[in-house]
C-alpha cells in the first residue's frame, strides 16, 4: 500500500476537483446529515448565515470566519457552563480535567496532552489502525463494507490506546458514543427533556468503568464521536465525488485535512461568554450562550471545494481552545483514505443517524469498483 501522505508543494483540492457535477452531488449526499438529524436548528443557522454574527435573544450565532476566531481567542469564556464542552465534562467525570480548568492549570493540561497527541503517538497508533484496515478493507470487493462498523472499531482502538483502556474497544466506542448522545442534549438551545439528567450520569458512570482513570472520559468521548462522524462523512464524500486519484494527486494527509475543512464534522462549538464583549461590532453580555458555527467559518456550507489550508483548521477550533486531538484525526483519515482509493469505491447505501451527537450515518456502505493490483 502507497504510504505517500506528505504535503509539500502539491495542488489544492480545489485545483484536482472533478467536474463540478459530482461535487455537487457529493454536497447533496451531505447535507442530508444536517437537514434530518437537527432540522429546525440547521434551518435556523442556514437563515442566519449570511450576517457574521446574529442575537437572538440571549444567545448568540456566530458564523463569520474573523468573528469565530476572534470568539475563541478574545472573548473570556465560562468553562463550566451547562450546555458548554467543560458542562458536558463535568456530567461525564468528576472533575479537574481538561475541559473544566482555569488559568495556568488549564494551559499546562493542555500542553500535556497536546504532547500525547503528537507525531509520535500517530507513529504508535498507526499499527492498530492498519491491523484493523487490513482485516476489514478486502470486504469492499466481497460485496460491501460498513464504514459505520469500520469507523467505530477504528475509533474504538484508537481511544482504547490514548486512555490505557483494557476494555473490548467496541464497547468503549459504544460507550463513548451513547455519553456523547446524553451529553449533547446540553448543547442544543432547547430545554432539555425529563429525566436527561439521569441518563446522562448514568451513562458516563458506564463509560468511567470502562476507563483506568474516569477523568479521561471526554478524551474518550472526542476521539470516538470526532472520528466516527469524520471517517464516514469523508469517505462518502470521496465517492461521490470521484476523489479517489486525489489521494495521489495531494497527498492523502493534505486531502484529509480538505476533507476536515469541507464536512466540518462538529459543526457547532458551543460555549457561554465569561465577561460582557463587543463581537463584530455586537454587544456580547456574560452569560450569553455563543453558538460557534464551525461549518460557516470553514466554508463547508459553501458550492465551491475548500478553500485550502486556511479553512481547514475551523472545525478543530482556535487559539488556546484548539483541539489537540486534530493531527490525529487527520492522521487517522488519511490512513482511511489510502486504504480504500485504491479499490475506488462508491455509496450503494446510505442512511442518516438521527440519534448521534455529530451529524453522520447511521448505514452507510461501499462497493469497490476495481480491485487494486497486487503489489
Amino acid at each position: 500500500m502507497s504510504r505517500d501522505t506528505s504535503v509539500g508543494d502539491r495542488p489544492t483540492l480545489r485545483e484536482t476537483a472533478p467536474e463540478p457535477a459530482r461535487h455537487r452531488a457529493a454536497r447533496r449526499r451531505d447535507r442530508r446529515v444536517y437537514l434530518r438529524s437537527h432540522p429546525l436548528l440547521f434551518a435556523l443557522l442556514a437563515a442566519t448565515r449570511r450576517r457574521p454574527v446574529a442575537r437572538l435573544g440571549r444567545t448568540v450565532l456566530v458564523h463569520g470566519a474573523e468573528a469565530y476566531r476572534e470568539a475563541l481567542t478574545r472573548i473570556p469564556l465560562d468553562r463550566t457552563a451547562p450546555g458548554t464542552t467543560g458542562g458536558a465534562a463535568a456530567e461525564l467525570t468528576a472533575g479537574g480535567l481538561l475541559f473544566d480548568q482555569d488559568g495556568a492549570e488549564h494551559r499546562t493540561a493542555r500542553r500535556a496532552l497536546a504532547v500525547e497527541l503528537d507525531a509520535a503517538a500517530v507513529h504508535r497508533l498507526r499499527p492498530r489502525w492498519q491491523a484493523v484496515l487490513t482485516a476489514r478493507i478486502p470486504e469492499l470487493a466481497d460485496g460491501g463494507l460498513d464504514i459505520v462498523s469500520l469507523a467505530r472499531e477504528l475509533a474504538g482502538v484508537t481511544a482504547a490506546a490514548l486512555t490505557g483502556s483494557t476494555a473490548c474497544p467496541g464497547a468503549l466506542a459504544d460507550a463513548a458514543a451513547e455519553a456523547a448522545k446524553a451529553a449533547a442534549r446540553d448543547h442544543l438551545p432547547r430545554p432539555r427533556p425529563p429525566g436527561a439528567a439521569r441518563l446522562a450520569a448514568d451513562l458516563a458512570a458506564e463509560l468511567a468503568a470502562l476507563l483506568p482513570d474516569p477523568r479521561d472520559a471526554m478524551v474518550a468521548v472526542a476521539a470516538v464521536n470526532t472520528s466516527v462522524a469524520a471517517l464516514r462523512r469523508a469517505a462518502a464524500w470521496c465517492a461521490d465525488a470521484g476523489l479517489w486519484p486525489a489521494a495521489d494527486a495531494l497527498g492523502a494527509r493534505a486531502l484529509a485535512a480538505e476533507l476536515l475543512g469541507l464536512t466540518a464534522p462538529s459543526p457547532l462549538l458551543p460555549r457561554v461568554a465569561a465577561a460582557d464583549a463587543v463581537l463584530a461590532g455586537r454587544r456580547i453580555r456574560a452569560g450569553d450562550r455563543l453558538i460557534l458555527v464551525a461549518r460557516h467559518a470553514a466554508g463547508a456550507h459553501r458550492p465551491e471545494p475548500a478553500t485550502g489550508p486556511a479553512a481547514a483548521p475551523a472545525p478543530f477550533g482556535a487559539g488556546p481552545h484548539a483541539c489537540p486531538g486534530a493531527g490525529v484525526a487527520r492522521a487517522l483519515l488519511a490512513e482511511l483514505l489510502l486504504a480504500l482509493a485504491p479499490y475506488r469505491p462508491v455509496v450503494v447505501g446510505a442512511r442518516v443517524d438521527r440519534r448521534a451527537a455529530l451529524p453522520g450515518w447511521a448505514e452507510l456502505t461501499l462497493r469497490a469498483t476495481r480491485r487494486p493490483v497486487p503489489a
